[in-house]
């Protein structure tokens, strides 16, 4: 049952135009996606949800775009070139590599096979990227591909400090991509190669009544904002990392996780990293006493494509013969679809079309005047579109319109003149 759940996710995704394949027509880049146009919508909503709450309605917060690329020195310095690894190993016989804490992975793959693997001994398997900068072959530096955008935040933090009013406690949040040379990528978009990540670094003062007070506030911050997208709260958890898988810079961590199909898995991580990039970085901060010390540090750091992912999971349903998308409307790639009844009626057609122009400055309307209408609404139910606006012969007599309703399949008629205002007030 699992499996076809994922199966038919993975099948709506390609079919409604939410997730590709990367580069499908050369047979693809194993752990690579791309985003299609319902997809790139709700990836975007997403982020601007996200930002919204954590910049935008917050005083103590302030936003960085960092580049992908950075001086090697950085990854030095963090203690990712030494400490950013998994374990490896490697089947003898079919030459195949898997992470050797994943069990699971391990013992699939043993199933495999008529004997029994022989495997190497796990191995340390570096996460980074490598890319090369230079234009004469054999004399180009060796950087890496950033393996998550948190260091963004912390080398900017004397610019942000110097060139804004923020006082500690405050925030530096950014979204962005990040890349890691996974050995198994898998389940969908789970675990990919090129992936993007939505972080905020909260600075607070070194003491421990401080780090336990604001770890516990961000820790339900964002448990809170996923349930209030609509996430089922009996889908989600936290799980307290054990000391032997805590990162090298967490003092210690919780995940939120999702009940998912392919098992409970963390899409959300709440560290409290104490004051190991700063450190490191020898950056510190001077109070308005003069006082100079060095800040902690609380993280929330999110998975777009892994929230994307769970949002989907989490809004499919099945209800007779059609298939719907209960996303939140706020998350929803298109608020709403217009339509004329019949496609081959010029005055049907027409009125459609003025509706349709007249909303899509303010929202992200759909267009559909293909098939019976009754696919019509199948096909919306599945892109989560809320409502549905039909022109029928009735309009064009009285200016009301039929509205359906994506949850319930219920139809009201709605004067066209007050449809803006209904919209907006229907997906506040």
């Amino acid at each position: 049952m699992e499996n076809q759940l994922m199966e038919k996710i993975v099948a709506l995704c390609k079919r409604r135009g939410f997730i590709y394949p990367g580069s499908e027509i050369y047979g693809g880049l194993t752990g690579t996606w791309d985003y299609g146009p319902l997809g790139v919508l709700l990836k975007k909503n997403i982020k601007d949800l996200w930002w919204k709450e954590m910049v935008q309605l917050r005083s103590d917060v302030v936003g960085v775009d960092a580049a992908i690329m950075m001086n090697p020195t950085v990854w030095e310095k963090s203690g990712h070139l030494e400490a950013f690894t998994d374990p490896l190993v490697e089947c003898k016989i079919c030459h195949q590599r898997f992470r050797a804490d994943k069990k699971e992975e391990v013992k699939a793959h043993e199933k495999t096979h008529k004997e029994k693997p022989q495997w190497t001994s796990p191995q340390k398997f570096n996460l980074l990227v490598k890319a090369y900068l230079g234009i004469i072959e054999g004399q180009q530096d060796e950087i890496f591909l950033r393996g998550e955008i948190t260091q963004g935040a912390f080398v900017n933090f004397e610019n942000v400090v110097s060139s804004t009013r923020v006082k500690i406690p405050f925030g530096i949040a950014q979204i962005g991509k990040a890349f890691r040379n996974e050995i198994t990528p898998g389940n969908f978009t789970f675990r990919s190669r090129e992936f993007e990540q939505m972080e905020l670094e909260f600075f607070i003062r070194p003491q421990d009544a401080e780090g336990d007070k604001w770890f516990e506030y961000w820790r339900q911050e964002r448990m809170k904002w996923y349930q209030a997208l609509g996430i089922k709260k009996e889908n989600l958890r936290f799980r307290k990392h054990e000391d032997k898988e805590r990162a090298h810079y967490a003092r210690f961590a919780e995940d939120i996780e999702y009940n998912s199909p392919f098992g409970w898995s963390e899409f959300e991580g709440i560290h409290h990293r104490g004051d190991w990039d700063l450190s490191r970085h020898n950056l510190s901060y001077v109070d308005d006493d003069g006082k100079k010390f060095t800040p902690w540090v609380i993280e929330t750091s999110g998975g777009v494509d892994r929230s994307l992912l769970f949002f989907l999971i989490d809004a499919y349903a099945e209800e007779g013969d059609r298939k719907v998308l209960k996303l939140n409307p706020k998350l929803a790639p298109y608020k709403v679809a217009v339509f004329p009844l019949l496609a081959n009626k010029e005055g049907l057609v027409a009125e459609a079309r003025k509706i349709y122009e007249v909303l899509k400055p303010w929202m992200m309307v759909a267009w559909d005047a293909r098939g019976n209408i009754g696919k019509r609404y199948f096909a919306q139910d599945e892109a989560g579109t809320p409502f549905c606006v039909t022109v029928d012969f009735q309009s064009l007599e009285d200016g009301t319109v039929t509205v359906r309703d994506r949850d319930s399949a219920k139809q009201e008629r709605v004067k066209i003149v007050t449809l803006l205002e209904y919209f907006q007030d229907k997906l506040q």
